[in-house]
């Protein structure tokens, strides 16, 4: 399926077109007390719609059918091919030259987002250091879900494959500068949990929410930028030319009539 990105944020641009300058700082500081309950900043948004084939949001087994292959995935699938050929030249290198590279490759890398999408069609984006570890993760997602209380996983896909290691860091893992992950409760399909909601109410009155500070900010933008001015510059004033005054002809002294 193909989704026509521009189109949306358009339509969601437009959505924010008659936000008041008050209304803008009264979500800047629901951002803010997030942040400050939470830890770090976090951002709520809805992604295209799910496979209707998709009626058990809490099986326990997901086939990878039910995931499109994104052009996020091929360049992961990419990069994963090409390591084994850098992986050759790394040996005809040092030890110390390869540790020096790649602490160089580290420091240019200063944070990780990290997309988590849920079955319901809702995606938690937020932001960690590349040094810090999965468990990280692990323990916001407890403060965010809505039954913390059961056992769940993140996995990554296609292929799918549960993330185990969390003492691993977000760099040492894969996912520095970003990564997408899928969540997934670990119960069997069964019993009445299926009609509840992944995320916390208060974390889905996030949602929406960076769109209108967007707007507010490139309306600002656009406010502050002059307008180019519309008076024209003089016309230069061109000189004419005299003529040259004509030489007055004479015969010369070796014509002999």
């Amino acid at each position: 399926m193909t989704v026509d990105w521009s189109a949306t944020v358009a339509l969601k641009r437009r959505r924010f077109t008659n936000i008041h300058p008050m209304d803008t700082e009264k979500v800047k500081a629901k951002l803010a007390a997030a942040k400050v309950k939470f830890g770090r900043e976090i951002h709520v948004f809805e992604t295209s719609s799910p496979p209707s084939s998709y009626s058990r949001p809490y099986e326990y087994e997901e086939t990878d059918e039910l995931y499109e292959f994104t052009a996020e995935d091929y360049y992961r699938l990419l990069s994963l091919s090409t390591s084994k050929k850098k992986e050759d030249n790394f040996l005809l290198k040092t030890r110390k030259i390869r540790e020096a590279e790649e602490a160089a490759r580290r420091s240019k890398i200063t944070r990780a987002t990290i997309r988590v999408r849920f079955p319901d069609n809702h995606t938690l984006e937020t932001t960690f250091h590349p040094s810090e570890t999965i468990q990280s993760l692990v323990d916001l997602l407890k403060k965010v879900i809505a039954r913390p209380d059961l056992p769940f996983y993140v996995y990554t896909t296609p292929p799918k494959e549960k993330i185990k290691d969390m003492s691993q860091d977000f760099y040492s893992a894969g996912f520095a500068p970003g990564a997408i992950l899928y969540f997934a409760y670990d119960i069997p399909p069964k019993g009445d949990h299926t009609a509840l909601p992944f995320l916390q109410e208060e974390i889905m009155r996030l949602k929406g929410l960076e769109f209108i500070v967007e707007h507010q900010c490139s309306v600002q933008r656009s406010q502050s930028v002059p307008e180019p001015s519309t008076t024209q510059a003089p016309t230069p004033v061109v000189q004419e030319r005299k003529p040259a005054a004509e030489k007055k002809l004479t015969k010369p002294k070796w014509l002999k009539l």
